[in-house]
């Protein structure tokens, strides 16, 4: 079973993400001054108004005539490109901190996702059967795009806020410090409000996440199955099960909407009554002579700017809501504890001979009966053996085993003498290729599907790999030749096309081991000949490990080991096997329906 590890106190998502923000020291602290600036220029405005309201009434003793403008025009001219000026600036850090925050969102996305895509490349196979692709897919790509839209508006709406609530509130004090605390009640209130709706937030837009990962897994099996949907005609009996899923995600998210729609409204009500104070109170003082004209109109104007901002809080804690759930998630993924670890000895594919030991292994799949009981077996370098058997004798994964694409649990497997578990697995893995039954090519062209893992090589080598696995002739026929695209998973090939393209590409890599897992099950006889004249060439010099139903195919091979349920019970050439009259004999028999005849 996979492990995980257990995340400390410290590693809560929201701390867990500022690390990510480490090396963008500089940009956070260019972001956050544009901000404040932005926000202090935003809030002058009302500052303007308010002197020339005193402009109006007071005439030659404003405040601005303080300064030794008494002409009223000239006042007034004075406050008119003062407002243009602060406008100006206002656009210009507006401008900054847009960039500069949602470059930064973008830079920080852009790690987590290659560090989360790097984290399960490095897990093992069994981590992939226990998860649906979809699922993985949501974490990677929606549940990052989530922390992003967060990251593009929510940072900057934190600091308006503080800012707002630190220069009007200071501005309060200062002015009219005996009604300040009318419109400074309300801010702890709104603030209490909104962690107590992030707290009820919470599991719902986890609900959200789960139920969205969900849908996505649904989308991507369907897609990847589309011709088997097609085939049995299931499209209304998965067009329905995508519709309930796809409700269900509605339905989900229509709780967390129902509740955070409520945010606003009820801290309108709050805002109303620190408002409907400084309206009222500031305005029978004004009216008495105790509060100048000017400092009431710039009361009223900063009351409204202190306090409606803060209605966008329920916004930013519905983007923070969403991006902490989302975040766990991915953090979560990062958490997973990878069971295969790579060993420290460096291993060149000049110096690998391709000696390969099996000692006492034995391997079960996670929570099974073992499927290989204590297995010895010894291949020379530069041999050929076959292994044959029935299905789920355990022939494959003795394959997997030796890539450590899964661990044993006892036993020992070596090369050239080295424990695998010591050697670097890049060049484990570098120095084996694998040329399995069930062939995997990108979306991409001929080209680059037989120079993947060689990206070096060039269109020469290309062609002259393609040439010794008999892929040339059918290559030249296709419509753009080496550059057709053939489709996701080499859709627009037939089987045989992508086995040959499959072996093209081990043999430009040049492995000094070559696994040959049933490469030859899914083709017709012509087909097979074909790249059975193919694999004789590439097996020359290297250790060949090849895996077969059919035993025409491996008739030739050094050593035949015959596997049932996890353990070897024959072993000899094909004349020595066919002489015991055992397994293999009988296996010959079914598929040639010939008699057992010894040469």
């Amino acid at each position: 079973m996979v492990s995980r590890n257990k995340a400390k106190p410290s590693d809560r998502p929201l701390s867990r993400l500022f690390n990510y923000g480490d090396k963008y020291q500089t940009v956070i602290w260019q972001a956050v001054t544009c901000s404040i600036l932005n926000k202090l220029f935003d809030l002058a405005p009302p500052a303007i108004i308010g002197a020339a309201v005193d402009v109006v009434v007071q005439k030659e003793d404003s405040i601005v005539a303080r300064f030794g403008i008494t002409d009223i025009f000239g006042q007034l001219l004075v406050l008119s490109l003062l407002s243009a000026l602060i406008w100006g600036l206002e656009s210009i850090f507006e401008y900054a901190y847009t960039r500069l925050w949602r470059n930064l969102a973008q830079d920080v996305q852009h790690d987590i996702r290659l560090d989360a895509y790097s984290h399960v490349q490095d897990l093992e196979l069994a981590y992939f059967e226990e998860r649906s692709t979809g699922a993985l897919l949501s974490i990677l790509n929606d549940d990052i795009n989530q922390l992003e839209r967060f990251l593009d508006v929510g940072a900057n709406e934190i600091i308006h806020v503080v800012t707002t609530a630190l220069i009007v509130g200071g501005s309060f004090f200062i002015l009219t410090p005996n009604i300040a605390w009318m419109a400074i009640i309300p801010i702890p209130i709104i603030i209490w409000g909104s962690v107590a709706f992030q707290g009820w937030l919470a599991p719902r837009y986890a609900e959200v996440r789960e139920k969205v990962s969900i849908l996505n897994s649904r989308l991507a099996n369907n897609l990847s199955g589309i011709t088997t949907i097609k085939s049995f005609t299931t499209e209304k009996y998965e067009i329905e099960r995508l519709r309930q899923d796809s409700n269900a995600y509605r339905e989900s998210n229509q709780k967390a909407i129902a509740l955070s729609a409520a945010f606003i409204p009820l801290i309108r009500l709050v805002i109303l009554a620190g408002f409907t104070g400084i309206l009222l109170y500031g305005g029978v003082q004004a009216a008495s002579g105790a509060l100048a004209v000017g400092t009431y109109s710039v009361l009223v104007f900063l009351t409204q700017r202190l306090l409606w901002p803060l209605t966008r809080l329920g916004q930013t804690f519905d983007l923070y809501q969403r991006a902490m759930a989302s975040i766990t998630r991915v953090m979560d993924l990062l958490d997973t504890q990878i069971d295969i670890n790579s060993g420290d000895t460096a291993l060149a594919i000049s110096d690998i001979k391709g000696e390969v030991s099996l000692k006492d292994i034995t391997f079960a799949y996670n929570q099974r009966e073992p499927v290989i009981k204590n297995l010895s077996l010894h291949i020379p370098a530069g041999k050929t053996i076959a292994i044959v058997g029935a299905t789920g004798s355990g022939k494959s994964t003795l394959v997997k085993l030796l890539l450590r694409l899964y661990e044993i649990k006892s036993g020992r497997i070596t090369l050239d003498g080295r424990n695998i578990k010591d050697i670097v697995l890049w060049d484990l893995r570098r120095g084996i290729g694998l040329v399995s039954q069930d062939v995997f090519l990108f979306h991409g062209t001929v080209r680059e599907n037989i120079s993947y893992g060689s990206p070096d090589a060039t269109l020469t080598q290309i062609v002259e790999a393609a040439t010794i696995a008999e892929a040339e002739e059918f290559i030249n026929e296709l419509p753009q030749g080496y550059d057709t695209v053939v489709g996701e998973r080499g859709q627009k090939l037939s089987g045989g096309q992508k086995q040959r393209i499959a072996i093209a590409r081990a043999i430009l890599k040049d492995p000094p081991i070559l696994i040959l897992d049933e490469a030859t099950s899914a083709v017709d006889n012509e087909t097979e000949a074909a790249i059975a004249r193919s694999l004789e060439k590439i097996t020359q010099n290297r250790t060949t490990i090849a895996i077969a139903h059919r035993l025409s195919t491996i008739r030739h091979a050094d050593c035949i080991y015959v596997m049932d349920y996890g353990q070897l019970i024959e072993r000899g050439t094909h004349e020595e096997l066919l002489a015991k009259n055992g397994i293999y004999a009988n296996l010959w028999r079914v598929q040639t329906g010939d008699r057992v005849v010894v040469n």
